[in-house]
C-alpha cells in the first residue's frame, strides 16, 4: 500500500461511525441550489424508512387562551368572528390586548425537556423535536434574527435547542417544522381582501388592523414587511440559522411553502443538504402537496394516509387531539386503539407516523395525552420488531373496514378498525412476516387467511416453518395448504389493541 493511500484509510477511519454511515451521495457531493443538483440527495435514507414513528407538538403563545385552535392568532384579529367576540370577551379589545400581549402568559414553567424526552422515548419515538415556528411567527428557538422569540420573551428559554440535547442523549433523531411561510403578509396591496382570512397570509390585514403596524419590532410579529422579498429573505434566514445551529436530522414543511418563490427555496434545501454533508447527516426534508420534488423530498400526508401501498416512504402528520394540534380546554382526545390500529395500517403501506401532543402553556402535558401514549408504547414494547424496520409485503392486508377520504387527501386517520381487518410486514431481512390483527380476535377461531395462501401471489416470500404470538409463549396452530393458510388463535390473553403473529420464516 502507498503512504498517499494509507493517509486516506487512516483518515477515514477517524472520522467516527456517524459519517460513514452517510448515504454515498452525501459523502462526495456538494449540492448547487438546482434540481438536477439536489435529485442526487437520497430523499428517504434508511433511517427513517426504519424509525416508523416520530413525535412533535404545537405549543406557543396561542397555547395561553386555550380556545378555539393554532388559528387563534389570525382569527382573533377577525371584527365580529366567534373567535373576535370571545377574545375581547375575556381579554378586551384587539387593539389594547394583541396577539403579543400573550407572549409575557406563555411561561412554559413546567416545560422539563428532559422529562420531555423520556416520555417521547417511552411512546416508542425514534424522531421527534418542536414546531420551530408556527403561522404566527414566534420562534421556539433562540434566535438572532427573529426578535419574538422564546429565548428572549415568554418562557426566556431556548425550546427548540434543549429538548434537542435531550433527544441527542437518548440517539432520538431530531426534528423541527416549519409553518410560517404564510405568516408574510401579502393582501396589504388587495383592499378586496382586507378584513379577511386565508388568501395565503395567516394574519388579516386592514389598515384600521393592529396587525397593519408599522412599529419596526411589532411588524415583525405579523409578517408585514415593506415588501413581499424582504420577507422571503427573513423566512430563509431564520430556516437557516435553525439549520446551521442546531442541525436538525428531519426538517418538515407545512401547507403555502409553494408561497415561497423557488429561488429561495432552493437555497434552502441546498443549504440544509450541505449542512447535513458537513456534519456527517443523512438529512430528509418533508414537504405538503406538491411544494418540493419527490426526487430529494418526502410527502406527508395531513391526519390521513394513504388507500395502498406507496414505492417510497412517505409519512403521516396526526394528532392526538380528536382535530384540534394546540392545547384546547375541553377537547377531547382519540383513544389508544383508534390511533394504534390507524398507525397499524400506515406502516403496512411503508410509511412513517408523525404523532403530535399539545402542551398547555405552563408546559405540562396532560394526564389524558398521557394514558394514551402509554399504551402505545406499552404495545410497541411487545410488538415494535413487527414495526421498526419493517418492510411492506406484497399487498397491505385485507379485511371489511371502508376506506374514508381524508381532509387533506388520502384517506382518513379515523377509521374505525376491527379484529376481522388484517395487515402485513415483513422484516427487511425476509426473514419474517408479521400478521397484524387490528382488535381482538375470539379465541379458538380458525381464520382462513387466503390472501396468503399458496393459490396467490401475495404468499410470503419464503415457506413458514413456525408461527408465534409476539409476547406470549403459547403454541399456534397452523396450516399452508396450496390454496389458503389457517391459522387458530390461541386460548391466551389477548391484546384490546391489536394482536401480532409472527410468521418464521426458511
Amino acid at each position: 500500500m502507498k503512504f498517499t493511500q494509507l493517509i486516506i484509510v487512516v483518515a477515514l477511519v477517524c472520522t467516527g461511525c456517524k459519517q460513514l454511515q452517510q448515504s454515498q451521495s452525501t459523502q462526495v457531493h456538494h449540492y448547487e441550489p438546482n434540481h438536477e443538483s439536489l435529485a442526487k440527495h437520497k430523499a428517504a435514507p434508511e433511517w427513517l424508512a426504519d424509525a416508523k414513528l416520530g413525535m412533535y407538538f404545537h405549543w406557543g403563545p396561542y397555547s395561553v387562551p386555550a380556545y378555539g385552535s393554532a388559528w387563534y392568532p389570525s382569527h382573533m384579529y377577525m371584527k365580529g368572528g366567534s373567535i373576535n367576540k370571545w377574545h375581547e370577551e375575556h381579554f378586551g379589545p384587539i387593539e389594547e390586548f394583541g396577539y403579543e400581549k400573550f407572549i409575557p402568559m406563555f411561561t412554559a414553567t413546567h416545560f422539563d425537556p428532559e422529562e420531555w424526552a423520556d416520555l417521547f422515548q417511552k411512546t416508542g419515538a425514534k424522531f421527534a423535536g418542536p414546531v420551530a415556528e408556527h403561522h404566527d411567527g414566534f420562534a421556539m428557538w433562540d434566535s438572532k434574527i427573529n426578535p419574538w422569540n422564546a429565548a428572549s420573551m415568554g418562557p426566556k428559554r431556548d425550546i427548540l435547542g434543549e429538548l434537542f440535547q435531550s433527544l441527542e442523549k437518548r440517539n432520538i433523531k431530531t426534528l423541527a417544522t416549519f409553518h410560517h411561510a404564510r405568516n408574510g403578509q401579502r393582501n396589504a396591496n388587495t383592499p378586496e381582501h382586507w378584513g379577511k382570512n386565508g388568501y395565503n397570509s395567516h394574519y388579516p390585514y386592514h389598515p384600521d388592523l393592529p396587525t397593519a403596524t408599522k412599529d419596526p419590532m411589532l411588524r415583525k410579529l405579523f409578517g408585514n414587511f415593506e415588501t413581499i422579498d424582504e420577507f422571503n429573505t427573513y423566512w430563509l434566514d431564520q430556516v437557516n440559522e435553525v439549520v446551521k445551529k442546531y442541525h436538525p436530522d428531519l426538517i418538515w414543511y407545512d401547507s403555502w411553502l409553494n408561497l415561497i418563490p423557488e429561488k429561495t427555496r432552493l437555497e434552502m434545501v441546498s443549504t440544509y443538504f450541505n449542512n447535513g454533508v458537513k456534519n456527517g447527516q443523512e438529512v430528509v426534508i418533508c414537504r405538503k402537496q406538491d411544494d418540493l420534488p419527490l426526487d430529494y423530498s418526502i410527502e406527508d400526508i395531513e391526519q390521513g394516509g394513504r388507500k395502498d401501498i406507496y414505492p417510497t416512504t412517505w409519512m403521516t402528520d396526526i394528532t392526538l387531539g380528536e382535530s384540534r394540534w394546540m392545547y384546547v380546554e375541553g377537547h377531547k382526545y382519540k383513544s389508544a386503539d383508534l390511533v394504534i390500529r390507524n398507525m397499524i395500517d400506515v406502516w403496512s403501506k411503508n410509511g412513517v407516523v408523525l404523532l403530535n401532543v399539545s402542551p398547555r402553556a405552563d408546559g405540562v402535558i396532560n394526564q389524558e395525552q398521557r394514558d394514551v401514549l402509554k399504551q402505545i408504547g406499552n404495545w410497541l414494547q411487545i410488538n415494535g420488531e413487527a414495526v421498526y424496520g419493517s418492510r411492506p409485503h406484497t399487498i397491505f392486508g385485507y379485511g371489511p373496514a371502508q376506506s374514508e377520504d381524508g381532509s387533506h387527501g388520502g384517506q382518513s386517520s379515523k377509521i374505525q378498525y376491527t379484529a376481522e381487518d388484517v395487515r402485513f410486514t415483513v422484516s427487511k431481512d425476509k426473514k419474517a412476516m408479521y400478521v397484524f390483527f387490528l382488535g381482538k380476535p375470539k379465541a379458538g377461531k380458525r381464520i382462513e387467511m387466503r390472501a396468503i395462501g399458496g393459490y396467490h401471489r401475495n404468499i410470503p416470500p419464503s415457506p413458514i416453518k413456525n408461527v408465534t404470538l409476539l409476547g406470549s409463549s403459547a403454541k399456534v396452530k397452523w396450516e399452508h395448504t396450496t390454496e389458503s393458510f389457517f391459522l387458530t388463535i390461541p386460548d391466551v390473553p389477548l391484546d384490546d389493541l391489536a394482536n401480532v403473529f409472527k410468521f418464521e420464516l426458511e
